[in-house]
Parts: C-alpha cells; structure tokens; sequence
C-alpha cells in the first residue's frame, strides 16, 4: 500500500512538473492548480495500460488518454474558473469550446500530450519501478 502510494506520488509529481512547464512555455506562465490538475491527467493517462491490455494500439490509448484529459480539463475548469472565478484559462474565444473550459483544437493537442504521456509513464514505471517493458501496437495486423 505504501509502496503505491510512492510509486503514483512521483508519477504524480512528474506530471504535475511537465504541466507546469509545459504551461510556461506555451502561455508564459501558469498556476498552482494546474500542477494538480497535470498530476492527476498523468496518473490517469498512465493507467491506460492497468485497465487495457497491451495489444491496444498505442493511437488508442492516446485516444482514451486525450478523453480523460478534456474531461478532467473541463472539470477542473468549472470548478477553478466558474465557481472559484480564478479565471485560469478562457477558451470562450476559441471555436468549439464548451463554456469557455474546453475546446476542440486543445481536445486535439491533448490526443499529442497523451501519446507522449503514456510512453513517458510506462518507461517511468520500467526504470524506477521495475514493471513490465513497455511494448506498443502500431497497427493491427
């Protein structure tokens, strides 16, 4: 249990860091929230591969992995920009957004994110962790 509570603590840890920096490299800055926020999106994107099987293709779990994001994203968001009215983000501006929290183009980016999340999660878990080598499907056969 401990020994869990470790292992998702540094996952966490390292998502919340690459969100962060991520942020400030895309916007110029970021805030404290969204360490939480990017720890959580790396901790579930990465259980991708404890609920699946490995003979998902990879565009899949990047697919189910940008899903949880956009979901966690517009949760997030109406919780730190609606109710809280911390005004974080505002994607009202955006074409396809939904109340301003989300929008189509980052759904889009995210599906990017995920991909990279998931192998950076599964090799993370390989090397420190001592779990099964990664190993992805590009295409069925």
């Amino acid at each position: 249990m401990l020994y869990h509570l470790f292992k998702h603590g540094v996952l966490f840890s390292v998502g919340g860091v690459l969100y962060i920096f991520i942020e400030l490299l895309w916007r110029g800055y970021s805030h404290w929230s969204m360490f939480i926020l990017g720890g959580v999106c790396f901790v579930t994107v990465g259980l991708t591969n404890e609920l699946f099987t490995w003979n998902m293709l990879l565009w899949s779990q990047a697919l189910i992995g940008s899903l949880f994001i956009t979901f966690l994203e517009f949760a997030t968001g109406c919780i730190v920009n609606i109710w809280m009215k911390w005004g974080i983000w505002d994607y009202s501006h955006v074409p396809f957004n939904l109340l301003g929290q989300i929008c189509l183009p980052f759904a889009v980016v995210w599906f990017f994110l995920a991909l990279a999340a998931i192998i950076l999660d599964d090799y993370l878990r390989f090397w420190l962790f001592g779990e099964e080598r990664p190993r992805y499907i590009f295409r069925k056969r």
